[in-house]
């Protein structure tokens, strides 16, 4: 079982769902970089469970950095944070070790770990063991920021309703767009999209069921350059962290699938030189990576958020020690939807992800002549 990921930087993710502790180690950052503390917890904020979109288990999610950290800044040494468990109700999953819940991983979970796996909530699998990605991505996030980078995530589509649009034809127009959705608790651009996507979660909740929908994010400031041509391309790592995350089913990049049903000449971004005298393209089809290097426009993509798996309906299921059929009917906490919370475990593991790249980028330049 592997838990680490990262080459420059490395990321070891351990706990339970229900256990005592969830948390991170970090290895590689550098050294005497101060954290803002606020700004992190500002992040774990965006994650947390509120009112009738999310599940009733609320977590504090307090961050206890216990090493690598002294006097409000890095020392270079791994970084190791924890966060409590304060609120589970394990005795919502005691008749449920053996009845496997449709669209989780239990029944792969036995199969791997031949029953030894703790199921409580998902146990390793549950999406509880994103808080702590969300720490260590909320530390990568202020380095990009110390260099210039910005990112930002909204909420795409759900459920087939659309959200307003990024405006990449006015720099300033964006980043207020950018800062905006920075500071809000559900991410969407349009107030008015906003408010209709939140009704259409809660009547799910009603209906006892779910939604999903699409994430698109957003990176603006990262230097060309970055990346690999094959087996390291800024797409293939980004795309491994992402469908990390639980529920992540699809990740696409600038135009995405739309690129089926374009010819080459729409395709294509044409080449030209910026007010700045730098090279820029004056459309974006390709999301700022071309032969998965960066060419220093925004790097944009879509990330797929299927709908929470655990819904009260009664549904279809097996017990595993007995191979008999079982009407599955969930208890417990649950969310209707979770994408405005994967916003921020999209924005932590992005910033992860580049800051990776970029180091590996540095320390390549470093031996150039």
């Amino acid at each position: 079982m592997k838990n680490t990921i990262g080459e420059n930087i490395q990321l070891t993710l351990f706990g339970e769902s229900h256990g005592e502790k969830i948390g991170v180690v970090i290895d590689g950052l550098p050294a005497g970089f101060e954290i803002d503390l606020e700004k992190l917890e500002w992040e774990m904020e965006k994650r947390k469970a509120k009112g009738l979109l999310s599940t009733k288990r609320h977590e504090a999610d307090q961050v206890h950095i216990v090493s690598g950290f002294f006097e409000g800044k890095t020392t270079g040494t791994p970084l190791t944070i924890l966060i409590d468990n304060t609120n589970t109700r394990s005795q919502d999953y005691a008749q449920l070790k053996y009845r496997l819940r449709p669209g989780h991983a239990d029944f792969a979970a036995f199969e791997k770990y031949h029953g030894a796996q703790d199921y409580r909530g998902g146990g390793h699998f549950s999406g509880r063991l994103t808080a702590p990605i969300v720490a260590a991505g909320a530390i990568c996030r202020q380095i990009l920021e110390a260099h210039g980078v910005s990112l930002a995530s909204h909420i795409q589509s759900l459920h087939g309703i659309e959200d307003a649009v990024f405006d990449f034809t006015n720099q300033s127009v964006l980043a207020g767009q950018m800062d905006a959705l920075n500071k809000a608790q559900f991410p969407a651009i349009d107030e008015k999209t906003s408010r209709l996507m939140q009704e259409t979660i809660e009547k799910a909740a009603m209906d006892l069921d779910s939604v999903g929908g699409v994430l698109q994010t957003v990176v603006t400031g990262m230097p060309a350059g970055i990346g690999e041509p094959f087996f390291d391309s800024v797409e293939s790592d980004l795309s491994h962290l992402l469908f990390s995350i639980p529920a992540v089913k699809g990740v696409s990049f600038g135009a995405g699938f739309e690129f089926a049903n374009l010819y080459g000449s729409q395709a294509n971004d044409p080449i030209t030189i910026g007010p700045d005298g730098t090279i820029v393209t004056t459309t974006n089809n390709n999301g700022g990576i071309n032969g998965g290097i960066t060419n220093g426009m925004p790097i944009v993509f879509q990330t797929v958020i299927k709908p929470t798996a655990s819904i009260y309906k009664p549904q279809a299921s097996v017990n595993y020690q007995t191979k008999e059929p079982v009407e599955l009917a969930i208890k417990g906490r649950h969310d209707p939807a979770i994408i405005h919370r994967a916003r921020a475990v999209v924005d932590a593991m992005t910033a992860f992800g580049l800051l990776d790249l970029w180091m590996e980028h540095a320390a390549t330049m470093a031996f150039e002549k």
